[in-house]
């Protein structure tokens, strides 16, 4: 497991890595749209996980930034607070916040931390991809289930175990392989400037692997029920050869995962930091 100094390497290797992003105009860095506003659950709960109304919710864009899922929520009535490690990114929630008229707290810090916030005090964390930026995402889940309420829902995404192992590209035949080994905390390869690997992975960005156990069994241990799981479909049908649609046609590319804080709970025998809920 990576030690305090190569954490401190991490972070700003990627804090830099999104910096750029923000200023470059990524696609994950564009401001949220109009007419993503005038629906915003739509926008952001097409499955209808939320149940159709967070009107007073607390919600925590969980290492969120970038101009779009806060105004998203606070659109719908929510009260918003964004914690994200990169400044450059929080500015354009700030942007976004004000261009929209909404008001929208802006916290920097790291996923893995969120001591700063005060305990149970969030109805909806919502978390993006980013467990991949970490090496151990047990200290994510920790904090999540630390500062969600009893009751309250997490809902996460993550980079499919299997399509960070797997190549970008298919081969002669037309195959993609599977280039990585299963272990979580896996430091990956950078991607090639320009190549389809470069839609998958974030180009400067320090990123891990994290298996089907540390995902899915993390956020159980942490006193958290998983109440759903999905890929997301991004196959599209005719897609050229080695695009991203045409390599989701082999592998879903992503999970997202709904779960739900108990109200009460025991510590999990394989976890030494399980966390007792009042």
């Amino acid at each position: 497991m990576a030690n305090v100094s190569s954490l401190d390497w991490i972070y700003r290797q990627n804090r830099t890595a999104y910096r750029q992003m923000a200023q470059g105009g990524a696609a994950l860095c564009q401001i949220v749209s109009d007419a993503e506003l005038s629906r915003p659950l739509q926008t952001v709960d097409a499955i209808g996980w939320l149940g159709g109304d967070i009107s007073g919710w607390n919600v925590l864009c969980l290492a969120g930034g970038g101009g779009r899922q806060s105004c998203l929520y606070a659109a719908a009535g929510a009260s918003v607070t964004v914690l994200d490690l990169s400044p450059e990114m929080l500015e354009l929630d700030r942007q976004a916040a004000r261009q929209h008229g909404f008001s929208v707290r802006c916290i920097e810090g790291s996923m893995t931390d969120c001591s700063m916030l005060d305990p149970s005090s969030f109805d909806l964390i919502v978390h993006p991809v980013s467990t991949c930026y970490v090496p151990d995402v047990q200290p994510v889940f920790a904090s999540v289930a630390r500062v969600l309420r009893p009751g309250g829902l997490y809902i996460s995404q993550h980079k499919s175990p299997i399509s960070l192992q797997a190549s970008a590209e298919p081969n002669a035949e037309g195959r993609y392989q599977i280039e990585q080994r299963y272990a979580s905390g896996d430091r990956l390869p950078e991607p090639k400037p320009g190549s389809v690997a470069s839609r998958l992975r974030e180009p400067g960005a320090v990123e891990f692997l994290h298996t089907l156990e540390q995902l899915i069994g993390g956020i159980a241990r942490c006193g958290l029920v998983i109440e759903d799981l999905i890929e997301p479909d991004h196959r599209r049908p005719n897609a050229p050869l080695g695009s991203f649609a045409h390599r989701a046609r082999a592998i879903a590319p992503y999970l997202r995962i709904k779960a739900r804080r108990r109200f009460q709970s025991q510590p999990h025998p394989k976890s030494e930091r399980a966390i007792w809920l009042p």
